[in-house]
């Protein structure tokens, strides 16, 4: 079971890396690297998992990367990125050390996201990037039949421990650990060809969130039955925020 979840959650992690690629990189280009730069700048991903986001942002920055699970730091050791293992709430490095560190689908995890926050930004220099939390408080799903799929899903995140209203509060969070931040939104609307294509990995990755909820087989009926009549739609609404330093 554990070998399918992190299966499960490596697979997740890559599609959501396709999903926002242009949108990490205008967020990046646009609200960091906005001046000539005489030299490239140094970054630190915090919990970059197997390093999808690095492959995005090491194009623009040099990047080194950190985790907590040995097996993650592993798998991106052996794509050839630089990778150490460490907690997010205590980071091995020294004040200042990097130009910025960011952090995508890791706030809603923790347990304390100012805490992390505080410590990306010790770390940092000028900048302190979330890149990416969602908000399923906020996810839409119509027609009639998918409108419970929104409470299946927050009851499950509870569950285990997430946060998922934690999209709305970045800039809450981001206050609290001492930084003033732009907040903002990736396109979170999807065309019918792309969820046909991803019929079957959202159906999964619902699954694995909500801890098989008796509800999902209605649910996942209704939403094959919208897919097949043009009438499905579908919001995850998905938020940034980019602190710069004082």
């Amino acid at each position: 079971m554990a070998h399918r979840d992190t299966n499960e959650m490596v697979g997740q992690l890559r599609r959501q890396s396709l999903w926002l690629k242009d949108s990490w990189q205008y967020v990046l280009k646009t609200k960091v690297l906005v001046k000539k730069m005489t030299k490239r700048l140094t970054a630190l991903e915090v919990g970059c998992g197997p390093g999808f986001v690095m492959d995005i942002t090491k194009k623009l920055v040099d990047v080194k990367g950190l985790d907590f699970d040995p097996d993650m730091v592993s798998m991106s050791k052996a794509r050839g990125l630089d990778v150490v293992q460490g907690r997010a709430e205590d980071l091995p490095f020294s004040d200042r050390e990097f130009d910025i560190a960011y952090c995508s689908f890791l706030l809603l995890l923790v347990k304390d996201p100012v805490v992390v926050v505080k410590e990306m930004s010790r770390v940092s220099r000028r900048w302190v990037l979330a890149l990416a939390e969602p908000d399923y408080g906020a996810w839409i799903d119509h027609p009639e039949g998918l409108d419970g799929l929104r409470e299946v899903l927050i009851e499950g995140m509870k569950a285990t421990g997430a946060d998922p209203f934690l999209g709305r509060k970045l800039r809450e969070v981001f206050e609290q650990a001492g930084l003033r931040a732009e907040i903002g939104a990736h396109a979170g609307v999807w065309d019918l060809k792309r969820l046909k294509e991803e019929f079957d990995d959202q159906r999964r990755l619902i699954r694995s969130l909500s801890g098989g909820h008796p509800k999902l087989d209605a649910i996942e009926a209704a939403w094959k039955d919208a897919l097949e009549k043009g009438t499905l739609f579908h919001y995850n609404p998905i938020f940034y925020a980019v602190g710069k330093k004082i």
